[in-house]
């Protein structure tokens, strides 16, 4: 059965479409048809300039459920959830400033690799399988499944070709020519992702009457970042302490977020790069945000506020510009699921292949495990994707989504902690990610499914959940740290010392810009 958008297609909407594809695969090509190495596939031969690091990662963050999600907030709470997009300009800082220069100056390709010339081969090891089945379940089955959920909602065809031609589209550019040809395509789609959600605010706001009428004709907490502590659904204190250990992990220490920052040409373009995603996240509120709030108000009655932008992309967009829509939900699914495969490719083949199975591999040899890599991430993303689905009366997509908040302590807590205190040593490292890692996910299995908190009112907010976690899981790694008897701990050598320098002027003059802009941002809208 074909949605309401589908029936409104016209001849204009399937040539836009196909101009799109052709445009893209035509960026890819002259992307990848130089020769391949090792560190073309994978870091795009240390050749990524500030914007192009900047639209990589902001394509890798913005994936459809952010589309849906945060028209779904808009429209029931306002603009609480442009928090999460704000306040990421701190940890994104820290990215740039503290730790994009060690691992730029460590030479590493991985996150597994910054922590095993730290700690050891054990401690790589544990990182190394970790980041895999993090990467193969947050990023690839879950971002393809809600790619796939959001194509069925816009052209009504089923789960199972929808999630294989999307994930063939996307591999096919990890494939051929890894990071570079990603960074290349996700320049090219990200300016289209903005100028496509522009226009949709745009029309909004004109059916509202303007930016006055939107203002008074919704709640006035709308319009309020900072809620009450006894604010059920985004009280302040769930933010301010909780949201950072998600951040942490997600910006700080992620292989799929942080691949670009490696593969940057200089520290210099890459701390702009990070500077310059911070810029971008500002663009969520009238991008993606105000598209709900709209919705609220032209649309009041709703009865599933997470078909808010779908009911804003049917109702506004006029025949022979919806091809539009399916171009913007394409360009998000190739930008994270294509960073995605790639990040899979480097950590396996580089922390696992490399350094376990076959040390003297040849460039060639590396190369081909790389794309077979790619290949098997494919596979593995379709077969989850169609296993979500086949699974009812679940709204598994939250529950997932919720579950992978509580990878988050463990990876913030040793990074944090090996960066900052030199003390801590290998022993704590690997119990955190091991014990630690298995201890986080055991409370989130029993906060979701055993004594769920809508049964169970003990449980405080999932934010300040995680942040209890982290603040036990730190405490227990000091302990161990302390009372190891033959600690191993990280001495850093010369080499890499002398290439940690301080961030140029311009680097220091755009985060100032960026710190004032944020500070006034929340002051108008406290």
């Amino acid at each position: 059965m074909l949605s309401p958008l589908a029936e409104k297609l016209t001849w204009l909407d399937y040539t836009i479409v196909g101009i799109y594809l052709i445009i893209l695969l035509v960026i890819g090509y002259r992307a990848s048809r130089k020769k391949n190495t090792d560190e073309t596939l994978f870091l795009a031969n240390k050749s990524l300039d500030w914007y192009s690091i900047g639209f990589n990662m902001w394509g890798t963050n913005v994936g459809p459920s952010m589309l849906l999600a945060f028209a779904s907030i808009g429209y029931s709470t306002g603009i609480v959830a442009v928090n999460f997009e704000w306040y990421a300009f701190v940890f994104l800082f820290l990215l740039a400033i503290v730790f994009a220069p060690k691992y730029i100056a460590s030479k590493v390709s991985t996150m597994p690799e910054f922590m095993g010339k730290r700690y050891g081969d054990s401690t790589q090891n544990i990182l190394a399988w970790y980041a895999l089945i993090k990467i193969l379940i947050s990023w690839l089955s879950l971002g393809l499944f809600s790619g796939g959920f959001l194509v069925r909602q816009i052209l009504g065809i089923p789960m199972a070709p929808a999630v294989i031609v999307l994930v063939l589209f996307a591999g096919l550019f990890a494939y051929m020519g890894g990071l570079k040809a990603i960074a290349k395509v996700n320049v090219f789609q990200m300016i289209l992702l903005i100028g496509v959600s522009t226009t949709l605010t745009i029309l909004g706001l004109q059916k509202v009457g303007g930016i006055s009428n939107m203002y008074h004709q919704v709640p006035a907490d709308f319009w309020t970042l900072i809620h009450p502590a006894n604010d059920t659904k985004y009280p302040w204190p769930a933010i301010l302490l909780g949201y950072p250990v998600s951040a942490i992990a997600f910006f700080c220490t992620d292989q799929a977020m942080v691949q670009s920052v490696l593969g940057a040409r200089t520290l210099e373009q890459g701390q702009l790069g990070v500077n310059f995603i911070a810029w971008l996240k500002i663009l969520s509120l009238p991008l993606f945000i105000l598209t709900g709030v709209i919705c609220h108000i032209l649309f009041p009655n709703l009865t599933d506020p997470s078909m808010a932008y779908m009911t804003m992309v049917t109702n506004l967009f006029p025949a022979g510009l919806n091809g539009l829509v399916i171009v913007v939900l394409i360009a998000v699914l190739v930008g994270t699921i294509g960073s995605s495969l790639n990040s899979l490719s480097t950590v396996f083949t580089m922390d696992v292949y490399v350094k376990k199975i076959n040390p003297s591999a040849s460039n060639e040899q590396i190369i081909k495990v790389g794309r077979l890599t790619v290949l098997a991430g494919c596979v593995f993303a379709v077969l989850m994707a169609l296993a979500i689905d086949s699974i009812k009366g679940l709204n598994l997509f939250d529950v997932f989504q919720s579950v992978l908040g509580f990878i988050a302590p463990p990876l913030s807590v040793v990074f944090l902690l090996t960066v900052f205190w030199k003390t801590m040593t290998q022993k704590a490292v690997n119990a955190i990610l091991s014990f630690g890692s298995a201890f986080s996910l055991g409370v989130g299995v029993l906060y979701l499914w055993v004594f769920t908190p809508d049964k169970y009112s003990f449980w405080p907010h999932y934010l300040l959940l995680s942040f209890f976690i982290f603040a036990f899981l730190a405490f227990v790694a000091v302990i161990i740290s302390i009372t190891d008897k033959k600690p191993v701990i990280y001495l850093s050598e010369k080499e890499e010392s002398s290439q940690e320098f301080k961030p140029s002027t311009r680097v220091i003059t755009l985060w100032t810009a960026l710190v004032v802009v944020m500070v006034s941002l929340y002051l108008f809208f406290s």
